[in-house]
């Protein structure tokens, strides 16, 4: 008999990692895809710092900068998001912190 789902966390050896890998939720089976750099895709060099609504995507609601393993942005990339949207910020085009 299947145990019923209780809100307690599952252990990390259990824990699913990303990549594709087979997850089982009861009977039916998905794979969880591998994050694509975005800027890769759309083969995007040059990140500008005045691109406010695309650097705003990779801010969280607290005016924090979204890591890589949330954004799936690669190595590269990310520095040079970071870069920019610290620079956008130093110029006010973002804000440092979330408006309260």
């Amino acid at each position: 008999m299947a145990e019923p789902r209780s809100g307690r966390p599952i252990a990390a050896s259990q824990r699913p990692t990303g990549g594709d890998k087979a997850i089982a939720t009861g009977k039916k089976q998905y794979f969880r895809r591998k994050k694509v750099c975005r800027f890769c895709v759309d083969k995007i060099d040059d990140i500008n710092y005045k691109d406010v609504r695309l650097l705003s995507s990779f801010i969280s609601e607290r005016g924090k900068i979204t890591p890589r393993r949330i954004s799936g942005v690669c190595t590269p990339h990310q520095k040079r998001l970071s870069e920019a949207i610290k620079q956008a910020r130093n110029i006010a085009l973002l804000s440092f912190a979330a408006k309260q």
